[in-house]
């Protein structure tokens, strides 16, 4: 099963938490670009030896958010604002192929866990919590395609995505329902395929 971003439970271990927490700072700018990972530091801030902080940094570095510099240590990637295109396109083509597989498996009890995320996203009152009340959401939304491998390449894609919505949104972000939110909901509950996957590549390349 792929987690969502920022998603925790009771089974973490202390690479996860570690890993999770300097994640979630570095995607909302709370470790810029170019910031240094200090090992020492975050292995006292968690009260573990280094081996996890070095294990969570191998994870960062996976996902493209920290690198390790000759001389520099670890540092937080730089934003490449170009790659932004790219990223969109990749989500649109892979999540369109992931509702195409989910869509005929909801549910009632996972059409409920998908308008849960829609009203949670719609009341979110800062950009963190409607961050993650976002990625709850279409990951609510594709999870029954089964396909655990194009999940984990989605996932990846939205946290590259949410580095840029960050670094660029932030400070003008406001609270607003999401109509498109909606509408998937809506014709996902339909079994309407053709019209969730317009209404998909719409809301994906809409944030361009």
């Amino acid at each position: 099963m792929v987690i969502a971003p920022y998603r925790t439970d009771m089974s973490e271990t202390a690479v996860d938490k570690i890993f999770r927490a300097l994640m979630e700072r570095i995607v909302t700018g709370d470790l810029p670009a170019g910031e240094k990972l200090r090992q020492d530091h975050i292995a006292r801030d968690y009260e573990v030896s280094h081996v996890p902080v070095r294990e969570a940094f191998l994870r960062l570095e996976a996902k493209g958010l920290a690198k390790s510099v000759p001389h520099k240590g670890m540092r937080v990637t730089e934003l490449e604002p170009t790659e932004i295109r790219e990223v969109i396109e990749m989500r649109v083509a892979l999540e369109v192929l992931a509702l195409t597989h989910a869509l005929p498996r909801h549910d009632d009890q996972t059409l409920a866990e998908v308008d849960a995320a829609r009203i949670a996203c719609d009341a979110a009152r800062d950009m963190i919590t409607w961050d993650r009340s976002n990625r709850r959401f279409h990951f609510a939304l594709l999870m029954p395609c089964g396909m655990p491998r194009l999940l984990s390449s989605i996932e990846d894609l939205h946290i590259t995505a949410a580095r840029h919505l960050f670094a660029y949104w932030r400070d003008r972000w406001v609270s607003r329902p999401d109509s498109d939110h909606a509408a998937l909901l809506e014709a996902v509950r339909a079994q309407d395929l053709t019209l969730a996957c317009d209404i998909l590549r719409r809301h994906l390349r809409r944030v361009s």
